[in-house]
C-alpha cells in the first residue's frame, strides 16, 4: 500500500463482502476524515451482506455503522482544531428539511442517508463523516476506541429504557441476552431499576448474562410467569422490552406485564408477527402501552442520548467493554462476520478493532 491507500471491508453484491485496497477519501468543505479505530458488527450486517443487499442499491459499499475514530483531516470550512480528537460517529445523514428533523426526530426523517448501508461507512481503516455534527467528542483519553465504538448499539439501548418510561424502583423485564439486551439492563439499573430480568431462548446466552452482572431465565410460557414473580416480589414487570422481534417473545411480554405496564417494541421483525387471541385480549383488558422504538435520539431536547452515552462512558459509569467476545482487523473482519452469519463462531459483540492491522 502506498501513503494515499487504505484497506476497506466493502460489499460488492450479496454474499460478496471482501477487504479490498483503495484510496484514502480527501474531506472538503465540513467534512472530516476519521481514522477508524474500531467498527462494530451489527445484526443488521448479516442480513445487509447476505440477503437484502445495500439500502439504496449503491456498489461497492464500505459496510459497518457502530464505529468511532481520531480526526486526521477537515475540509476548507471545518474547525482544523477538531485534528487529533476521538469521539464516537453518529451515522445518520438526515435532510435537515423534513417536519421530523425540524423537531428534531432525525431517525424519523423522510429522505435520509446513513453511513454503512447507503453510504461507505466504518470497517475502513478511513471514513469521511459529513460534519463535525455526526462527531460526538470524548473527553477521556483513557476511555478504549472500542468502547466508542459501542456508543450506537448503547443509544438504542438507552433510548428503549427511555421509551418505555423506566422509573426509581421499577421491574423490568427484556427479552433478548444479546450486547443490546445486557446493556437495556444496565440502563435500567442506572435509571433507578430495582429488578431487571432477561430471558433468551439460548441457555448459554442467558448464561453469558448472568455472568455479566444479569439475572436471566431461559424459561418460557407460564414457566416464565412464576419466574417473573419470583424475580419482582410477586409482581409483573412495570416495563417489557421486547428486543428479539418474534411474535412468541412479544406474547410472552404481554402475559409477564402488570395492568397499565409499558411494552417496547425494539427488536426488528423476524417474521409475520403472531400472538393469540387470549394475549391480544390482555392487551385490552390490561390497557398496555405498546411503544415501538427506532434507532436513538440526537436531538438536544430533552436530552441527546448520544452526547449523554459518552459522557457517561468517559466518567465510567456505563460499561460494556466486557460484552466484546471477538476482534478482528480489517483483512480478517469478512472471515468472523462469515463465520457468525454461518453459526461457526457464536458471539456477543465482534468488532473489527485497528490496533490489530
Amino acid at each position: 500500500m502506498s501513503e494515499n491507500t487504505m484497506k476497506a471491508a466493502r460489499l460488492f453484491q450479496i454474499g460478496d463482502f471482501r477487504t479490498v485496497e483503495e484510496t484514502i477519501p480527501v474531506p472538503h468543505g465540513k467534512e472530516l476524515l476519521i481514522k477508524v479505530g474500531a467498527c462494530g458488527v451489527c445484526g443488521s450486517d448479516l442480513p445487509r451482506i447476505y440477503h437484502h443487499g445495500s439500502s439504496n442499491g449503491k456498489y461497492p459499499l464500505t459496510v459497518g455503522h457502530e464505529f468511532a475514530g481520531t480526526v486526521v483531516a477537515v475540509g476548507e470550512e471545518a474547525d482544523p482544531s477538531l485534528i487529533g480528537q476521538r469521539g464516537a460517529v453518529f451515522p445518520l445523514i438526515p435532510c435537515r428539511k423534513c417536519p421530523s428533523c425540524l423537531t428534531e426526530h432525525y431517525a424519523m426523517c423522510a429522505d435520509y442517508d446513513y453511513l454503512g448501508s447507503r453510504s461507505d461507512g466504518g470497517f475502513a481503516q478511513y471514513c469521511l463523516i459529513p460534519s463535525q455534527w455526526h462527531f460526538v467528542s470524548s473527553k477521556n483519553k483513557e476511555v478504549p476506541m472500542e468502547v466508542l465504538a459501542m456508543t450506537e448499539p448503547a443509544c438504542v439501548a438507552q433510548h428503549a429504557v427511555r421509551k418505555g418510561d423506566v422509573f426509581a424502583g421499577s421491574n423490568v423485564l427484556i427479552f433478548g441476552a444479546g450486547p443490546i439486551g445486557i446493556m437495556a439492563g444496565r440502563w435500567a439499573k442506572i435509571s433507578g431499576a430495582s429488578n431487571v430480568l432477561l430471558v433468551d431462548v439460548v441457555e448459554s446466552k442467558a448464561e453469558f448474562a448472568r455472568e455479566h452482572g444479569m439475572d436471566a431465565t431461559t424459561a418460557n410460557g407460564e414457566e416464565l410467569v412464576k419466574a417473573v414473580k419470583e424475580a419482582f416480589g410477586g409482581k409483573l414487570a412495570d416495563v417489557s422490552i421486547e428486543g428479539t422481534g418474534f411474535g412468541s417473545a412479544l406474547e410472552n411480554c404481554i402475559w409477564c406485564t402488570k395492568a397499565f405496564g409499558n411494552v417496547v417494541l425494539l427488536g426488528n421483525p423476524a417474521g409475520n408477527t403472531t400472538i393469540t387471541l387470549k394475549a391480544h385480549s390482555q392487551v385490552l383488558r390490561k390497557e398496555l402501552n405498546i411503544k415501538g422504538i427506532w434507532n436513538s435520539h440526537f436531538g438536544g431536547t430533552p436530552i441527546n442520548e448520544w452526547e449523554f452515552t459518552v459522557a457517561m462512558m468517559d466518567a465510567g459509569k456505563f460499561e460494556c467493554q466486557d460484552l466484546i467476545s471477538h476482534r478482528a482487523d480489517i483483512e480478517e473482519i469478512p472471515v468472523l462476520i462469515d463465520k457468525i452469519f454461518k453459526r461457526e463462531v457464536v458471539s456477543c459483540k465482534a468488532l473489527y478493532l485497528a490496533e490489530l492491522d
